[in-house]
């Protein structure tokens, strides 16, 4: 595992990034995720909890009100996250909802990586995934098939079985090239998407290289962040043929061998999150 830490400025505005690069094919590193029941914890207590593994990063969204996860994690082949299952619509459409998917990263048993667009439900016990952008569709807020979403999509969905995965959004990099899905998956929608904030971002190489991005923001002369067009950029040149943004803003913090590699955006530190992605020595 090699970790990089990069000063380059982004359109003439201050910025610090590091970025790890890690074989998958490396069997004496293990891939996984955690995460917390009814609480949150910052990175450096999973760290603790993980037994002081090599890499610790945020990933998921999550409510703060109640502390859940907004988006898939799997565990040694299980679900212990879920995406959100709808979003419900104001006014006139008051009883719809938009169905979306939100897009993840999976690792699996035989160690190779996917990004795919992921539809959970606690009915299932597999994700079902799509590999071409779906968009939105309103709905009644049911449990849906596979067949439904085939149906309203219009494009294959297959169950992702993944051993380990963690989910954010939107997607940044599609075949080596930037595509960034925020409006499908109704994240950051419109011009959202040239703010400039913290970021994390995971994506892989076509040579078999996970590649975990982290970029400083929020501190003004020092560090400024990038937006998600930067990000897909960065991730792009780093040699990823796929890559999706995960929970950025003060919840942006990866740690080496415990020890933090940019600031936390936060005044008070690293935030306490419900997700992580680890890795560590079989």
């Amino acid at each position: 595992m090699h970790v990089y830490r990069s000063t380059d400025s982004i359109e003439r505005k201050p910025c610090i990034a590091y970025y790890a690069r890690i074989g998958l094919n490396d069997r004496s590193l293990v891939f996984t995720t955690d995460s917390s029941y009814k609480r949150r914890l910052t990175p450096s207590q999973f760290y603790a909890e993980n037994k002081q593994p090599l890499l610790v990063v945020n990933g998921t969204f999550f409510d703060f009100a109640t502390n859940r996860n907004l988006n898939v994690l799997i565990r040694d082949g299980r679900l212990t996250g879920y995406n959100i299952h709808d979003i419900p619509l104001k006014g006139k459409d008051s009883g719809s909802f938009y169905m979306v998917t939100r897009s993840a990263i999976g690792i699996r048993a035989n160690r190779r990586a996917d990004v795919a667009w992921v539809y959970t439900d606690s009915a299932h016990k597999k994700p079902y995934a799509f590999q071409e952008k779906p968009s939105p569709w309103k709905g009644a807020g049911n449990v849906y098939t596979k067949k439904d979403f085939e149906k309203h999509y219009r494009i294959p969905a297959r169950k992702w079985k993944m051993n380990t995965a963690i989910g954010g959004g939107p997607v940044l990099v599609q075949d080596g090239k930037q595509l960034i899905t925020n409006d499908e998956e109704r994240m950051f929608t419109g011009k959202a998407r040239y703010d400039r904030h913290p970021r994390t971002a995971m994506g892989y190489t076509a040579s078999g290289d996970l590649i975990v991005l982290v970029v400083e923001g929020r501190h003004p002369g020092v560090a400024e962040g990038a937006s998600l067009v930067h990000l897909a950029d960065m991730l792009v040149e780093l040699g990823c043929i796929e890559a999706l943004n995960l929970d950025g803003g003060g919840s942006s913090c990866m740690l080496i061998n415990g020890k933090e590699t940019i600031k936390p955006g936060d005044k008070e530190g690293q935030r306490s999150v419900p997700g992580v992605f680890v890795i560590r020595n079989r």
